[in-house]
Formats: C-alpha cells, sequence, structure tokens
C-alpha cells in the first residue's frame, strides 16, 4: 500500500508535469481539450488514492491531515472545470478571441497552474510551498492577459505587481521561520521541513515567529483577496477567461489560505507566541463587510463575483481568527463548500456571457425565459452562495455564527451584519438576472450544464449530511489549528 500511495503522489505532480509539455506542442482544438480533460482526470484519481493510503513524508513532499481532502478537491474542481473550459474556449476561439497558438498557450498553462497548486499543497518544505505559490501565481498573471486587450493587460500587470509584493512579504516571513528555527534544528534542509518544524516549534524563538506571521498574513493574505490587499482580484476575474476565475476563486485562494494555516499551526505548537486570530478577524471582518456593501456597486456580474469571493475568503478568515474545535470546522467547511459553489457559479456566467454577448449586469435580464434550463442552474448556485438552507454554506455560516456569539457577542453581530448585506445584493442581482423582459440576443449556449449540477448537488448534500470520514478529517484538522 505504501509503494502505490508513493506512486499516487508522484503522480498527482508528474501528470499535469507532462501533459503540460504535450499540451503545448498538440495543434488541434478538438485533441487538446480531450487530452486536457483526460489528464485532469487522471490527477483526480491519483489524489483520490491518496485518501486510502499516505505515503511517509519526505524532505519535500508531506500528505497528512491538513492537506489531504485540499488535494483531492483541488483535483477534482480541476478536472470539472477542464470538463467546462472544453466547450466555454471552444466558442472563444469560434468568436476569433483566441488564436489556435494561444489555444495551446492555454491549454499548457491551465497544467501547469494545477501542477503548481498540487505541488503547493503537498509541499513538506516551507521554501518549495513558497515557490509554488509563486509560480501559479505567474501562470494565472500570464492567463488573465490572454485576450491581448487592454483590459486584459492592465489586469494581469495589476495582479503581477501586486503579487509580487504579497510574495516579497511572504519570502521575508518565511525568512524569519527559518531563522528562527535554525538555533535549535541547525542549518541547512532540516530548518525548512515542515515536519521537523512541528515537531521543534515550542523551543523556537516566539518573537521572531510572531513577527514572521505578520509578514505572512500580508503576504499570502494578498494571494487570498483579503482587504486591503484585494485589488488585483476583481480585475483578473472579469477580464480573464471565465474557467481562470473558476480556478482563481475556487482553488488559488484557498491555496494561500492553506499556506497560511499551515504557519498557524506551527504558531499554535509554541505556547509562547502570540496567537494570530486577532489579526485574522480583524482582516476577515473587514473583507466581508466592505465586500458586502460594494457587492451594490458592481456593474459587471463577474466582477461582481469576485467582490462575492472577498466576501467569502473574509469568512474563512475570520473562523480560524476566532478558533476553536467549531469555528475551525465551520471554517474548513466553508472552504469547501465555497470551492465548489463559486466555481459552479462561473460556469454558470460563462455560458450566460457567451449566450447574452455581455457581461453586464444591466443587459442580462429574464434568462428564465430565454434560457431556461441555465436559469435554474445560475439560480441554485447564487441561492447556494447566498447561505440559503438546505445547502452547505448555510451550515459553515450557521456554525460559525452561533460560536461565535457564544464567546464574542459584539463580534458576532458584526459578522451577521456582513451576512445580511452581502446576501441583500446576492439576491437583489438574481431576481433582475432571472425575471423580467428577456434582453439582448437569446443564442443558447451547446456546453453541458453537467458540471453545474455536480458541484450544487455535492454543496446539497453537504448540507444535509456530511459522511464521516469528512467529519473526522474536519474535527482532527480543527484541533491542529487550535
Amino acid at each position: 500500500m505504501n509503494e502505490y500511495s508513493h506512486l499516487a503522489l508522484a503522480a498527482v505532480l508528474a501528470i499535469p508535469a507532462s501533459a503540460a509539455a504535450l499540451l503545448a506542442a498538440v495543434p488541434g482544438y478538438r485533441v487538446s481539450a480531450r487530452l486536457n480533460m483526460l489528464a485532469a482526470f487522471l490527477t483526480f484519481l491519483a489524489a483520490a488514492s491518496l485518501l486510502a493510503g499516505r505515503p511517509v513524508p519526505g524532505q519535500y513532499l508531506i500528505v497528512d491531515d491538513l492537506n489531504n481532502v485540499f488535494i483531492v478537491l483541488t483535483t477534482f474542481v480541476g478536472f470539472t472545470t477542464s470538463v467546462f473550459s472544453a466547450s466555454y474556449i471552444a466558442h472563444e476561439l469560434e468568436s476569433g478571441r483566441l488564436t489556435p497558438t494561444y489555444l495551446r498557450f492555454y491549454h499548457a498553462m491551465y497544467q501547469i497552474l494545477m501542477f503548481s497548486m498540487n505541488l503547493a499543497l503537498i509541499a513538506n518544505n516551507i521554501g518549495l510551498m513558497w515557490v509554488a505559490i509563486e509560480f501559479a501565481t505567474l501562470t494565472t498573471v500570464l492567463m488573465v492577459g490572454i485576450y491581448r486587450t487592454h483590459e486584459a493587460l492592465e489586469a494581469a500587470w495589476k495582479y503581477f505587481i501586486l503579487g509580487s509584493v504579497g510574495i516579497g512579504l511572504a519570502l521575508f516571513g518565511t525568512i524569519l521561520v527559518y531563522l528562527a528555527a535554525q538555533p535549535v534544528v541547525g542549518e541547512g534542509l532540516d530548518a525548512m521541513v515542515w515536519t521537523v518544524l512541528i515537531e521543534h516549534a515550542a523551543k523556537f524563538d516566539a518573537a521572531l515567529l510572531n513577527i514572521a506571521f505578520v509578514f505572512l498574513l500580508l503576504g499570502y493574505g494578498t494571494k487570498a483577496g483579503l482587504v486591503p490587499l484585494h485589488a488585483w482580484l476583481p480585475d483578473a476575474h472579469a477580464e480573464g477567461p471565465t474557467p481562470i476565475s473558476a480556478v482563481l476563486s475556487g482553488l488559488l485562494l484557498n491555496v494561500a489560505l492553506y499556506a497560511l494555516l499551515r504557519f498557524k499551526v506551527l504558531l499554535a505548537a509554541n505556547a509562547d507566541a502570540v496567537t494570530p486570530g486577532p489579526l485574522m478577524v480583524i482582516l476577515g471582518l473587514a473583507s466581508l463587510i466592505f465586500a458586502g456593501f460594494m457587492l451594490y456597486r458592481r456593474r459587471d456580474i463577474k466582477r461582481f463575483f469576485a467582490y462575492s469571493s472577498i466576501e467569502h475568503i473574509g469568512i474563512v478568515a475570520f473562523a480560524f481568527g476566532i478558533g476553536g474545535p467549531i469555528a475551525n470546522f465551520a471554517g474548513l467547511l466553508h472552504m469547501t463548500m465555497h470551492s465548489l459553489t463559486k466555481s459552479a457559479i462561473f460556469f454558470a456566467v460563462g455560458h450566460i456571457a457567451q449566450a447574452k454577448g455581455t457581461q453586464r449586469i444591466a443587459e442580462i435580464r429574464g434568462l428564465s425565459v430565454s434560457h431556461p434550463a441555465l436559469s435554474v442552474a445560475f439560480g441554485l448556485c447564487v441561492v447556494a452562495i447566498a447561505g440559503l438552507p438546505p445547502f452547505g454554506i448555510f451550515t459553515s455560516e450557521f456554525m460559525l455564527v452561533t460560536s461565535t456569539f457564544a464567546r464574542q457577542p459584539l463580534l458576532a453581530v458584526l459578522l451577521g451584519l456582513g451576512l445580511l448585506v452581502a446576501f441583500g445584493a446576492l439576491i437583489w442581482r438574481l431576481q433582475g438576472v432571472l425575471f423580467g423582459e428577456p434582453t439582448g440576443p437569446s443564442e443558447q449556449p451547446t456546453a453541458t450544464l453537467v458540471p453545474i449540477y455536480i458541484h450544487i448537488a455535492i454543496v446539497l448534500v453537504a448540507g444535509v449530511w456530511l459522511p464521516w470520514p469528512f467529519v473526522r478529517w474536519f474535527e482532527q484538522v480543527a484541533r491542529l489549528l487550535g
């Protein structure tokens, strides 16, 4: 079993890396789209097999309680996004927005992005994790600007500048962690290996760890889109291809938060280190409330849901900041449910934008009349992300509100205010898009809606019943996070 698990772990990295090299050379669209889907599916199968058995941690790679389910979630959404991407990009190719050359580039970059995110999740070396997240950032920068319009290039440039600032701060924080570990475990690779750091964390210089976490929070918080470090995110979502918006919101933001959780566990293992909770609570609340009000002023449908992503990342940061078994459980559940729901929303939004020929919300009306099947899928997605029962996001938000109210009633009031503000904006926009007299073209999308319904079905089931293995995983990680 251990031998097979090592092969599966290697496949999680080898399949997307090999596929990227192959896709860069494949000229035909149909072949490249199918190869992209096949590679994503095989990567998902390899990741899912890690649930049955974990390899022994090495100096560079690890599968443990903290990352096991995230690996499966990332590869699953990567696969469903590749299915959506196949039809979406075909439309872009037919319309002339993408050339065959850029199409090869797009598919190769997609697999490189999956490789980078997978590597960041399974890295047992904090330096390697930093490199993987930086690689993922550079890959998405190139993909955001793939349309080569003035707006797309501006969004890519803004993402590159702010992302570089963030990753620079994260690098400095990583160096400080190394300096804190060096007197205890010695110079060299051991001072950067996660399993070694956790084993000796109680002996590290607490002052260095405290300063390191501030830089890590600002650095990886930029990648996660936390306010006030969020400015790149709405532009990147609005101007890049919609499949990349789905991956950005559903996966890459999670990877940045996962990196923060790694270091939060490290601080929790040192009794003299400060509690990082208050900083995360402040940034989380600021993100939630700011994004909630900004939703009312958005005119572009992709930009609208970009701010919704900022809101939900704020909720997750708040949950881990509050800490404790229930809040941490709620944060992990919310990360999972948001990944599935927000990626499904961008699948639906991509179909809507192509069918109507616009991303302007004012020009998208009467979807229930002109595109009934698409309107049902989109409506379910928005109801789920708004936090209505019986979907999984309602469960995670209910757990978080009740846990916070029992410990910090004032913070619970602010949390509830932010949730209500965002809820109002989502329902308001949903009514306008679905009902009324249809406007604009009524082109029927040829793409399948199956990935949307698969995601929403999982989110619905999770809101009613969570399988015991996942509950046990959430509980174990919640205890690790303190």
